[in-house]
């Protein structure tokens, strides 16, 4: 398994007692699968996936990542984990406007220590990957949003992880761009053996993922085969 998460309860501070966002939740995801969360608002889906990218410790439970225990990480254990192991594409591209498509990737392999030729020639060829081939050399502004989606995922891909946690990739694309994304998305994860979760309310892109699970109350169901 590439992702597991064991008995994960997460609390919060609410007036004099705790809110519970995570109730017992157990996860598996093997690598070059793609498991779909689905959930009304506030039911704990987006609780789930920032303690899968372990920015936030959970009260109790176990969260394995790619063979590597994360209980009792350092903070700086837990950055270079999220760095080398861990892929997230947000819900909204975030691209910085004054960089190339191609140099939205490459800062992420600056920031893992890659010579610059080889942040290059990935970064190139993950564009390619997800059809954007001839688009290295455009910024943000000269791109569609099913594009800058694509540069989202092709980022996040860079420095090759295990695990590729996904935000509601759809929310802003229309149905048909929409399904385009879903459909690289499963390639992808196929071809690069991610643990991919994938957090959507979307249902009808649902028959993507291999495995579905719910989010109510804090509560994840049996994961039931899509």
């Amino acid at each position: 398994m590439s992702l597991e998460m064991t008995d994960v309860t997460l609390t919060y501070p609410d007036g004099g007692g705790r809110l519970t966002a995570l109730d017992a939740v157990s996860l598996a995801v093997p690598a070059g699968t793609m498991t779909a969360v689905i959930g009304p608002s506030g039911s704990g889906k987006s609780s789930l996936l920032a303690v899968a990218a372990t920015l936030i410790t959970p009260d109790c439970g176990r969260v394995v990542v790619n063979g590597t225990d994360t209980a009792g990480l350092s903070r700086a254990e837990l950055t270079a984990l999220r760095r080398t192991t861990i892929g997230t594409v947000f819900q909204q591209p975030n691209l910085l406007p004054s960089l190339t498509a191609a140099e939205q990737l490459q800062v992420m392999a600056h920031l893992d220590g890659r010579s610059p030729r080889t942040a290059k020639t990935r970064a190139r060829e993950l564009l390619a990957a997800v059809g954007l081939e001839g688009q290295a050399d455009r910024r943000p502004h000269q791109l569609s949003g099913g594009q800058r989606q694509r540069v989202n995922i092709a980022r996040a891909l860079m420095n090759e992880p295990a695990v590729l946690l996904v935000d509601e990739p759809t929310s802003a694309l229309d149905h048909e761009r929409g399904a385009a994304v879903l459909d690289l998305l499963t390639t992808l994860t196929r071809q690069r053996a991610t643990a991919t979760v994938l957090v959507t309310h979307d249902r009808s892109h649902l028959e993507a993922a291999d495995e579905i699970a719910e989010v109510l109350d804090g509560r994840l169901s049996t994961p039931l085969r899509a």
